[in-house]
């Protein structure tokens, strides 16, 4: 079974914005709806947007500390994540990513594929898949003995399916499926199940509000990590896209937001981030 999850995930894992980004990025036809994302993310989950052909992005992302703690650590200033992104598209329909983030020294190797394009008078809807590996380097052999290469790799599955629903509303589903080799709450099943949705509700032509969340499937009883609910808003400049968002869960990669979110909303255990996406 184990051999058939590294197949399954380890085969595509391995190998912004133009000057004017309110016109997006990928127009095909006069009958493919564009624009639907303006972004990689809604907030956490990924969405059916690209890296255009031979396009770079390089992507700067904090998660700081929680904000419960105010002025003593400077609204979780002293606590932050940071996660270095490059992406590359190397097609018209698929572009390859890797990244390196603190929580937990991860390191990812990623891939998008884009499987399906809503149109005006046809299909209804955009469909992308992603895959990703994860490294997870920040495990401790002096703590785990017996710990082996392999436990350090987490693998990610996920189907986008999204629809412009109107010249202001997008929104999106993303069946995730997702394996870790080494999970830290031991009941905890190392093949996981989540459902995503997100939206994306345009303001004016530079400002949107985007919101997503994750319902975990088949988390273990007693797990102290929580769904991770997210809301945010995007501001788009020449050749920037610039992301602030709120959220329950401070890990940035799939894996981690979904399974390793800590937060509370109505006690105040809440993060701020931002993304900055700059394009080569």
């Amino acid at each position: 079974m184990k051999k058939l999850v590294y197949l399954l995930f380890l085969a595509p894992a391995f190998l912004f914005a133009q000057d004017d980004l309110l016109e997006g990025l990928e127009p095909e036809d006069d009958t493919t709806v564009t624009s639907t994302w303006k972004s990689l993310k809604v907030v956490n989950f990924e969405t059916t947007k690209l890296v255009a052909k031979n396009e770079f992005q390089l992507i700067i992302s904090h998660r700081f500390g929680s904000v419960e703690n105010g002025f003593e650590d400077l609204f979780g200033l002293d606590n932050a994540v940071t996660r270095f992104q490059f992406v590359y598209g190397l097609t018209d329909w698929m572009h390859i990513e890797a990244s390196r983030s603190s929580f937990n020294k991860t390191y990812q190797l990623a891939s998008k594929f884009k499987l399906a394009e809503q149109q005006t008078t046809g299909f209804p809807m955009s469909i992308s898949a992603f895959t990703a590996l994860d490294i997870n380097t920040g495990l401790d052999k002096e703590i785990l003995p017996k710990l082996e290469f392999e436990n350090r790799l987490g693998y990610t599955a996920q189907v986008i399916i999204a629809r412009k629903i109107s010249k202001r509303l997008s929104a999106q589903i993303s069946p995730t499926l997702f394996h870790e080799n080494f999970v830290n709450y031991d009941p905890q099943d190392n093949t996981q199940y989540a459902l995503g949705v997100g939206a994306r509700y345009k303001l004016t032509n530079r400002w949107s509000i985007n919101a997503d969340y994750g319902y975990h499937m088949n988390r273990a009883s007693g797990s102290p990590y929580v769904n991770p609910l997210s809301i945010g808003v995007d501001l788009e400049t020449g050749g920037h896209v610039f992301q602030m968002h709120f959220t329950n869960s401070q890990p940035m990669l799939t894996n981690g937001f979904l399974s390793q979110g800590t937060g509370d909303w109505l006690d105040g255990r809440f993060f701020f981030g931002f993304n900055l996406v700059r394009v080569f």
